[in-house]
């Protein structure tokens, strides 16, 4: 048997025979790029190496620990396998072919590098970097044999072990190839990525370099200077120059670290040419390889060599820079972010906010103008631009001031249902009208329609949102008042040991509570048939979310009782799947992408979580106790007017749920009429995916429309060019709002101390700077829970929740409820004591700090976390898992 490989023989394909180091300095070679000469000892050797010395049964019992064991099982497993490797002996035959590999890289006393190839290692999914060991400037056949079997051995660190078991790889899944190449005498080295790992850039090429072998860059025992560099032009686009204090460099046998010259710590290792060269190697075996590469360089003599390249693994999308300038499109204006701002927490993409600027625009101006009088806005005084891609209400000063001072007189206007507001005015006109809307356009088929009247009906729709949107605006201050009255006038009454004001209004019904029953209750049915109880706890929710989609049961279920299931899911989310995470349309609701809620079904089917209905059913109990007792020990017109405000507080309350979660009523159609228009697009050669559609302007949609392209199967084609006309336009349209994304965008524009002092106390959300461990928000739901904090950007990040932790999240719509559910605690950036999380969290008997204005940028997953829902407080604590309750 041949043991031996030269590096240049190794193809694609042989990963199982040369592990996936050697695969890649094999297709480095193909490229005709600069590589040490060397050869791989494959897997074969390894596996005769393990059968001639009886080691195969002992190390898969060693070595067959779970993910969860503790680093002292894995350090002692390790132990005992390695030290069977060290009195293992090298078979002749292996030996030999060793021996001739080594003599074709020079004179038998030649300095090499001994490095693992393994068959789980520098691959797309997970590249098991740094988990087996490598061994540098290796003299003579003994000390190279030798090196061999310490590098099979380190096949079982404890790292290693534990690393694949994280990664579900069995251990007789695993064997390992050895990259034998002869040493570089490098004077620096270093690594380099292909791709920017911190904004996900293809275009940006990350180089870290020292001086000396780099070993001590690896290793992370040297700073390294850092370089990024256009992958394009070669041109160095920023640089830090790093205090090096130490380097790797080869001894007699083996290597050493020492110190770096003064007059060299703070010198950089590459001047730009030679970044700008390396980085050129880079684009290269990007190119060749046709994904972004990882890759380990060294340089001697002023040449560069390449020591090995693999994929990198959990590459972000590339992402701009974060904006720091908030620069405004209209002047002499203030900017708000509150209201139906708090709907939208992530930039907008680009189609819908073209849309909602003239939406919001004409939305608000025709309430004030009904209610204060023709005229009252003229256009231009109202309008709803973006500023680095986050919404503001932007409000002409004088008409603004001038509203101002007639906010009491719209408050009465409103109250008493003019202009079709208040209660009366959502339940009697606004909600039928725009479900009778959302009915109409139902009945058409979006595949049928003209591209022209699907655009219609995308405006027609959204405005319809809009409108809506501005009548439920007016039920809020309504909730609100009576709530506050109630709980003033409470505060008059109530003696010590009395329950606070917020035990007499839970227990009420509401859309978001009635989704959450409704999804007990499918857990319910579920259970009560082993089979489809068991495929659901056992799939991956995005197998069973595709299921849902297609029709086609998991694997093990009948197709019949599939049928049955997926018939009464999908009649929950005909109920409730138009609930909107974010009223940006580009963000998909429950009826496209139900993961969420079948997670939610997954908790209730573990048996987590409480019952709902017997929940409710206590609260409502001990409020109507509550409210016997209070009201049998007052006098005849405090009663009165206890019973009277209490009764305001409780039927107004729901009813602002209830108009909230219905915001999105339109938003599944509207999607879908969207998606369609994406897909002639696709057809047509405009774009890439039907989704892109929602990256597009309206202004390109429009003439799309007008041009024809968006006709079903008709119409002109500019497809056959090389990629879709706009795909680079969404592309970077998508890289710009992934790094918006990650700003922190102001309540008020301009950013002034005035501004704040006149107006911060009604925004809904905190101050941004907040130093120190401790962050405040507003106490909106009594209790205290230590426990880790879970970030949550939106549905997206869903799966990532455990029971337990406390909810993080910018803001919550009523289409997170089913996440308080495994919550112990909720804090958002954005929200008030009266608001959706609030009433939620209160119902839930979980603490609550909304408001924050910081608590999705200051903390991190995982990390514990003390929620003080009285105080209102958020303190840092660290890491740890462990989750206690209090009072």
């Amino acid at each position: 048997m041949t043991y031996v490989k030269d590096l240049g023989e190794v193809g694609r394909g042989d990963v199982a025979e040369a592990g996936g180091k050697a695969v890649g300095l094999g297709g480095l070679i193909h490229a005709g790029l600069p590589v040490p000469p060397g050869f791989v000892l494959t897997t074969a050797a390894y596996a005769e190496f393990v059968a001639r010395n009886n080691l195969a049964e002992a190390v898969q019992e060693l070595a067959a620990l779970p993910p969860e064991a503790s680093p002292q099982d894995y350090e002692h497993a390790s132990a005992l396998i390695r030290t069977l490797f060290s009195k293992g002996a090298m078979p002749a035959s292996i030996e030999a072919e060793l021996e001739t590999g080594y003599k074709s890289l020079g004179n038998g006393n030649t300095a090499v590098s001994v490095r693992s190839s393994a068959t789980a290692e520098d691959l797309a999914s997970a590249s098991f970097a740094g988990q087996q060991e490598s061994y540098l400037n290796i003299r003579g056949l003994d000390a190279l044999a030798t090196a061999v079997i310490n590098c099979w051995a380190s096949l079982w660190t404890a790292r290693a072990m534990a690393y694949r078991a994280r990664e579900g790889v069995r251990p007789d899944q695993v064997r390992l190839a050895v990259v034998i190449q002869l040493m570089v005498e490098a004077q620096a080295a270093g690594v380099m990525f292909t791709a920017n790992p911190a904004n996900g850039r293809r275009d940006q090429t990350v180089i870290s370099a020292a001086w000396g072998l780099g070993e001590a860059v690896v290793s992370g025992a040297v700073t390294t200077d850092d370089l990024v560099v256009d992958a394009a032009t070669g041109k160095v686009l920023s640089r830090q120059t790093a205090d090096k204090e130490v380097m790797t460099v080869t001894t007699k046998n083996g290597t050493a670290e020492e110190k770096v010259a003064e007059a060299r710590r703070r010198a950089p290792v590459l001047d730009d040419r030679a970044a700008s060269e390396l980085a050129a190697y880079g684009k290269r075996i990007a190119d060749h390889a046709g994904a972004p590469q990882d890759i380990e360089w060294a340089r001697a003599d002023g040449r560069f060599f390449l020591l090995q390249s693999r994929p990198i693994t959990a590459l972000p999308q590339p992402a701009a820079d974060v904006p720091e300038k908030w620069t405004v499109p209209y002047p002499n204006g203030l900017y708000f972010r509150a209201s139906i701002v708090e709907q939208m927490p992530d930039p907008l993409s680009p189609l819908f906010a073209d849309l909602i600027d003239g939406s919001v625009s004409r939305s608000i101006s025709a309430l004030m103008n009904d209610v204060l009088g023709r005229r009252s806005l003229r256009e231009g005084d109202v309008r709803f631009p973006t500023v680095n891609g986050y919404a503001y209400y932007y409000y002409r000063t004088w008409p603004m001031l001038r509203m101002t001072a007639r906010t009491v007189p719209a408050m009465g206007a409103l109250f008493r249902g003019k202009a079709h507001m208040g209660v009366a005015g959502w339940r009697e006109y606004s909600h039928p009208r725009y479900e009778r809307l959302v009915k109409d356009w139902s009945v058409k088929p979006p595949a049928e329609l003209p591209g022209a009247q699907l655009l219609a009906g995308v405006q027609t729709l959204l405005d319809a949102g809009t409108v809506y949107y501005t009548a439920v605006q007016s039920i809020i201050p309504m909730a609100d008042m009576s709530e506050l009255s109630f709980r003033g006038f409470y505060k008059t009454i109530r003696r010590e040991g009395d329950p606070p004001a917020q035990d007499f209004l839970l227990g009420f019904d509401s859309e978001p509570i009635r989704a959450e029953k409704s999804l007990y209750d499918l857990a319910g049915w579920a259970r009560s048939d082993p089979s489809l109880s068991a495929a659901l706890l056992e799939r991956p929710t995005a197998v069973l979310a595709e299921c849902q989609r297609t029709g086609s049961p998991p694997d093990g279920v009948d197709g019949v009782l599939w049928q049955e299931w997926r018939f009464t899911f999908q009649e929950h989310l005909a109920l409730y799947g138009h609930a909107v995470y974010n009223l940006d349309f580009a963000s998909p609701v429950p009826a496209d992408d139900p993961s969420a809620q079948l997670e939610t079904v997954k908790f209730y089917l573990r048996g987590q979580g409480t019952d709902p209905h017997e929940r409710q059913r206590l609260l409502t109990e001990r409020r109507e106790e509550l409210t016997r007792e209070m009201a049998g020990r007052l006098g005849p017109r405090r009663r009165a007017l206890f019973l009277r405000l209490l009764k305001w507080a409780q039927e107004t309350a729901p009813v602002r749920e209830d108009a909230l979660a219905d915001v999105g009523l339109a938003w599944p159609l509207l999607r879908r009429m969207l998606r369609e228009l994406g897909r002639r697009l696709v057809s047509s050669g405009v774009i890439a995916s039907p989704d892109d559609v929602f990256w597009l302007r309206f202004q390109e949609l429009k003439s799309a429309v007008e041009f024809g392209l968006t006709e079903a199967g008709a119409g002109v084609s500019l497809a056959g060019a090389s990629r879709p006309v706009r795909a680079a336009a969404v592309e970077e349209r998508q890289m710009l709002w992934r790094g918006q994304a990650k700003a922190d965008a102001p309540q008020m524009l301009p950013e002034r101390a005035w501004m704040e002092k006149a107006f911060g106390s009604m925004m809904p959300a905190g101050p941004q700077h907040q130093p120190g461990n401790v962050i405040k928000g507003a106490g909106a739901s009594s209790g205290r829970v230590t426990a880790p904090a879970r970030v949550l950007r939106g549905p997206e990040d869903f799966g990532r929740m455990q029971p337990g932790e406390v909810l993080v999240a910018r803001m919550t719509t009523p289409a997170w409820t089913p996440l308080f559910a495994m919550a112990s605690a909720v804090v958002t950036d954005v929200g008030g004591p009266l608001s959706h999380s609030s009433i939620v969290a209160r119902e839930y008997g979980i603490p609550a700090v909304l408001g924050t204005g910081v608590a999705t940028q200051r903390l991190t997953g995982g990390q514990r976390v003390s929620v003080d829902g009285d105080a209102g407080t958020v303190t840092i604590i660290g890491g740890s898992r462990h989750m206690t309750l209090g009072a």
